[in-house]
């Protein structure tokens, strides 16, 4: 497998340089193929599955490991997802077992170095989240308890698991843990990015003098996104969120910019910048290769009102009736002592 490797920019505001097979350097500089109106060609079907997590990790002091502890780390996970058979709790049914491609290990992706994906700050973790947004924080728990548990209710339930958005789609684009494969189609003045977990398409209008931002009243689920090219970087800024699909917490004042920029023919760079001065005092910067795979996506057949919701409901009530039963039955035989 190859192995990318960030190197820190030399110039500030330069984008990394990137080297295949670590150690070895001295590669010429990758230049993408064109589409046919002359912009870098992006197009095709990637992965950002990844283990390398979003925060460094508690205890971990070091940017980058070395390429036998990543390996190390990749290969006990892989083997913990493989020996998912035994089951567990209701919360887990869906996972409970072990099929083909359910797992990062059987998935396309480009091995990262970094101990975490957050680049800037340094340490690799979350600025702290300000005070509106601790503020906003505690309503929203409040009224998740108003609502009950997680499995009490359709309504109490989790976006994803009621089949109605997923974190692939962004902005901006987090691996998913299982089918985490994205679609790029160019065309001239739109980039569209196709998502498999679960099927929703980006169209990102490109820049032109004849195209407004959108009207600030104007508010989507994924926000609003508008693209220009830099060079060999294709940059996407988005804004106009609803924050009813908040990411990591954050308010209706997020934005988001991605950079999308080539570096191998099977190699995408994705960086991206989160600012949202109502969840944090700071702007903060992650960054993950995208690996090259196979298509074509097939769709992702999650709908709301799907049978693993309704089962997973249907058997916590049965773990609660079983448990109520045991009580009672252990008090009777209680009281025939």
């Amino acid at each position: 497998m190859t192995v990318w490797v960030t190197v820190a920019a030399p110039v500030s505001g330069q984008w990394p340089a990137f080297q295949a097979n670590a150690g070895q350097g001295g590669a010429q500089p990758y230049t993408a193929p064109r589409t046919p109106d002359g912009q870098p060609d992006l197009q095709g079907f990637w992965s950002n599955q990844t283990y390398t997590p979003l925060q460094r990790r508690d205890g971990v002091t070091k940017a980058y490991y070395t390429s036998e502890e990543v390996a190390a780390i990749e290969g006990g996970a892989a083997e913990r997802e493989s020996s998912q058979t035994e089951p567990g709790t209701i919360p887990d049914v869906h996972y409970d077992f072990t099929q083909f491609g359910l797992d990062r290990s059987q998935a396309a992706r480009a091995r990262n170095l970094r101990t975490s994906l957050i680049v800037d700050p340094a340490n690799g973790r979350l600025p702290q989240v300000n005070a509106e947004g601790r503020r906003r924080a505690a309503e929203v728990a409040a009224a998740q308890e108003r609502l009950g548990g997680r499995w009490d209710s359709a309504e109490a339930n989790q976006l994803d698991d009621r089949c109605i958005i997923m974190g692939g789609v962004g902005p901006p684009l987090m691996n998913t843990g299982y089918n985490s494969n994205y679609h790029i189609v160019q065309a001239p003045g739109h980039v569209m990015i196709l998502a498999e977990m679960i099927h929703d398409a980006r169209i990102i209008p490109l820049a032109s003098a004849d195209r407004e931002a959108p009207p600030d009243g104007l508010r989507q689920w994924i926000g609003l996104s508008r693209g220009r090219w830099e060079g060999e970087t294709l940059v996407v800024e988005t804004a106009n969120f609803n924050a009813k699909n908040p990411f990591r917490g954050s308010s209706d004042q997020l934005r988001v910019t991605e950079r999308f920029t080539r570096v191998a023919e099977d190699t995408i760079v994705y960086r991206f910048t989160v600012e949202d001065p109502g969840t944090w005092d700071r702007p903060w910067t992650a960054e993950m290769p995208m690996s090259q795979t196979r298509g074509p996506l097939f769709e992702f057949a999650c709908h709301e009102g799907n049978y693993g919701l309704y089962n997973t409901l249907v058997g916590a009530r049965l773990e609660e009736q079983q448990a109520s039963d045991e009580t009672v039955e252990a008090a009777g035989q209680t009281r025939d002592r």
